[in-house]
């Protein structure tokens, strides 16, 4: 065994020699997080702790293995494996397994992936005879994960006043009933959905004694990394598995709180003194990756946000260069800029490709990146683009295997029921599809007694011999291991030899794509692995899956790779770079236009700048452009906000031209009802978590003429200083699909206007607002909210 308190520092060392009673890890960006996490789980185990008995969740199954692997390290041997560690999401399944019988699920029930899900509600709202452009399927799936999250099911949910007008002034007051036969065609179908494994093993402990009692006693040693990002079920969980022993560490950083889009609390670690009064609180507060210049001017942006824990990051690195600020006159040229001084400082400071990242508020920004990269050859990396396992073909492949293990999986049998063709065409589907549902049956149910049903001869010859088949893949499951299973699935079905045989460009790639997955299993298969017991873990069908479906798309990428790194901010939290761009820095676009309607949401979106800031180890760009396409129109920007917070001592000017802007600018600590709960942690209402998607659209194509002068050398006329408005009192957003030109409105930011014109898109409308006080301005009406006078 190494020395492993060699190496940390005063506080560091306080944290890992804390053995019992609550311990709150106040982790700074850079300050050595997951050393101390590791080490700490380390001494335990040193100290005597059986590795059985400590639990540990993390939000990353990467993070997980990364920790496995460093506590192996320290302790020169592999009780490590023995840990319960991994992802909230893949440690409750694993336990969900044993224990689905209680709650009425099969052992083997499938997970549903988010468009699984989504095919399940559309399938419900078309049943019901919704109009699906006013009920998108995409929206009341994020409305149901959020209820779930909140630990709203669908009984309270229709029960809740506040939901059921914020429904009902959204159109959509048939959500509840949605709601409540998704839940239902989900239990027919055997699966959960990645919500449902932390909602039913919550409901497990609440409702099953014997249960808690024994994981209870099982994990007598708790440690939640990121706690700032749970949720209020992830909350309620460890409350639950924490109150016997209250042996709880958490860690996390509330400046580093960015995911209440998705449900997440920062209440949650705000208040964890309050739910152990005995609790230990530790500060890491050395930062040990940025230059003090990037430090600093973290700290001072950040010091704007009211609610957060006091801290003073501090660093013992070099002064650094100050960040480069640089204002472009396009998208297109922001591109080319970022391009051209990744090439520079490769031939200046010989960096690698890996060295660079590019971060960006929203996926839809990364086109004039990949472009200008691809122009200068540079290679890279994109996160949030098409996972490997949302391909069509690798999907319709580990449809086949879902069948196999869950013949009740009505996604997957839709799916690959005619796939290849045999004669089961859109007809008989739909014919089964009613029929199941009137008998409250599987579908499944109805091919096996297809016979009785009343299909046709030559129908009933197909889907027989679909069921033999479906069976007899199904009889392999004991004997055989997932790699054999797939091999042999691949052959009888002629999946594999359809592929082979299309010799096109994308049937090549889709073929090789199939030969990569049916790798990836013999891999899987044949790698080593312990569980609780020491065996060696299960290799079946059936684990496989559920290990593929938990997967998350950062693990489906080569963080090694010499490639410049692409992502959302959200996608690069944990991560750190020698050079960082954070690009895009743009009022409506960061902050973005949904995120700032209320205090609680812009300090999120300041977070999330903070957090930018903080992965960047040497140098930073902050970059913005003065035009950008917004639903096909070249629309003017002004400069963030965020920008007039980074101090002038540490910011280097001289390529932002004029256009500097000069405006400043619990969980269980509020009610408890189920409309609380759903928006305490801002991802609940209709007009926030749901429109994710609707604003990755807002960028159109490129410019159709480039300025023949290098745009980021070109002056710009200071941008005015906004005139803050406060809303009126009974200030109460209206139905702006009644909004016509002439009308009189008020803004929540900009005051009293009057309408001058309304363009755009039916979906997408776009009013010209004459202010009063603020001049004209181009409001995007479906994030705006407006008040009509």
């Amino acid at each position: 065994m190494i020395d492993y308190l060699k190496g940390l520092n005063d506080k560091q060392r306080e944290a890992v020699l804390h053995k019992d009673g609550p311990l709150m890890i106040v982790a700074g960006a850079g300050s050595g997080k997951t050393k101390v996490l590791t080490t700490r789980i380390a001494h335990l185990m040193a100290s005597g702790v059986d590795a059985f008995n400590i639990l540990a969740l993390t939000f990353t199954n990467k993070a997980a293995k990364e920790m496995k692997e460093r506590i192996e390290h320290i302790l020169g041997n592999s009780d490590a494996r023995n840990l319960y560690i991994g992802t909230f999401h893949s440690v409750f399944a694993r336990i969900l397994r044993s224990e689905a019988h209680r709650l009425g699920y099969p052992n083997n029930f499938t997970i549903y992936d988010t468009d699984d899900a989504k095919s399940v509600v559309k399938a419900v709202i078309n049943e019901m005879n919704l109009d699906d452009k006013t009920y998108k399927p995409s929206n009341i799936y994020n409305r149901i994960s959020s209820a779930k999250n909140a630990l709203v099911g669908p009984i309270e949910y229709a029960n809740d006043y506040g939901l059921q007008q914020e429904d009902l002034r959204s159109n959509r007051p048939a959500t509840a009933q949605i709601y409540d036969a998704y839940v239902k065609r989900c239990f027919k179908n055997g699966a959960m959905d990645f919500d449902d494994l932390l909602l039913k093993f919550y409901e497990l402990l609440k409702h099953f004694p014997e249960a808690l009692s024994k994981y209870q006693h099982k994990f007598k040693y708790i440690l939640i990394d990121e706690y700032q990002d749970t949720n209020p079920a992830q909350y309620e969980v460890i409350k639950l598995l924490g109150a016997m022993h209250e042996n709880v560490c958490v860690v996390g950083d509330d400046a580093q709180s960015i995911y209440g889009f998705r449900g997440a609390t920062i209440e949650n670690i705000l208040q964890f003194q309050k739910d152990y009064e005995d609790a230990h609180v530790v500060k890491l507060e050395q930062n040990y990756r940025s230059t003090q210049s990037i430090l600093n001017a973290a700290n001072e942006v950040i010091k704007n946000n009211k609610g957060q824990i006091p801290k003073d990051l501090w660093t013992e690195n070099s002064e650094g260069e100050k960040i480069r600020l640089v204002r472009t006159m396009t998208d297109n040229d922001e591109g080319k800029y970022v391009a051209d001084t990744i090439q520079e400082q490769k031939l200046r400071n010989h960096y690698s490709n890996k060295d660079f990242a590019i971060l960006y508020r929203t996926n839809s920004q990364s086109r004039a990146f990949e472009e200008a990269l691809r122009r200068m050859g540079i290679a890279y990396t994109m996160y949030g683009g098409t996972s490997f396992y949302s391909r069509k073909e690798i999907k319709d492949f580990v449809a086949y295997l879902r069948i196999i293990v869950n013949p009740k999986d009505e996604e997957a049998l839709k799916r690959i029921i005619n796939y290849p063709a045999r004669g089961i065409g859109k007809t008989t589907i739909d014919r089964a599809l009613l029929v199941a549902n009137n008998q409250n049956i599987s579908m499944w149910e109805v091919l096996e007694q297809a016979q009785i049903f009343g299909f046709k001869s030559n129908t009933l010859e197909a889907i027989d011999g679909f069921v033999t088949m479906i069976k007899s893949f199904s009889s392999m499951l004991k004997n055989q291991n997932a790699s054999d299973v797939a091999v042999h699935v691949g052959k009888q079905t002629n999946l594999v030899k359809e592929l082979f045989n299309d010799k096109s460009t994308e049937g090549v790639a889709r073929y090789e794509n199939i030969q990569e997955l049916l790798n990836s299993i013999k891999e899987w298969v044949e790698s080593p692995d312990v569980d609780e017991t020491g065996e060696v873990t299960d290799k079946g069908l059936g684990a496989y899956l559920q290990q593929i479906t938990l997967l998350t798309d950062a693990d489906d990428k080569d963080p090694n790779a010499d490639t410049v790194k692409l992502m959302t901010i959200h996608a690069a939290k944990g991560l750190e770079f020698s050079c960082v761009f954070a690009v895009g820095l743009e009022e409506m676009l960061f902050p973005n236009a949904m995120s700032i309607n209320s205090k609680e949401e812009l300090e999120e979106e300041r977070r999330l700048f903070y957090v930018v800031v903080t992965r960047a180890k040497a140098r930073l760009w902050v970059t913005y452009a003065n035009t950008r396409y917004r639903f096909g129109q070249l629309v003017q920007n002004e400069p963030s906000r965020f920008i007039d917070e980074l101090p002038d001592q540490y910011l280097d000017r001289s390529f932002a031209g004029g256009g500097a802007r000069n405006q400043g600018s619990g969980w269980g600590s509020g009610g408890n009802s189920a409309y609380d709960r759903m928006h305490r942690g801002g991802g609940g209402g209709w007009s926030g978590g749901n429109s994710a998607k609707d604003a990755e659209k807002l960028y159109g194509p490129p410019p159709s003429k480039k300025p023949a002068v290098p745009s980021y050398v070109t002056p710009k006329p200071a941008t005015p200083k906004v005139v803050e408005h406060k809303p009126s009192e009974d200030f109460v957003p209206s139905d702006i699909s009644a909004l016509a030109e002439g009308n009189k409105v008020e803004h929540q930011k900009f005051g009293f206007g009057q309408v001058v014109k309304i363009e755009g898109s039916a979906h997408n409308p776009v009013a010209t607002i004459k202010f009063d006080q603020n001049g004209e301005k181009k409001i995007m009406l479906n994030y705006a909210k407006l008040r009509i006078l």
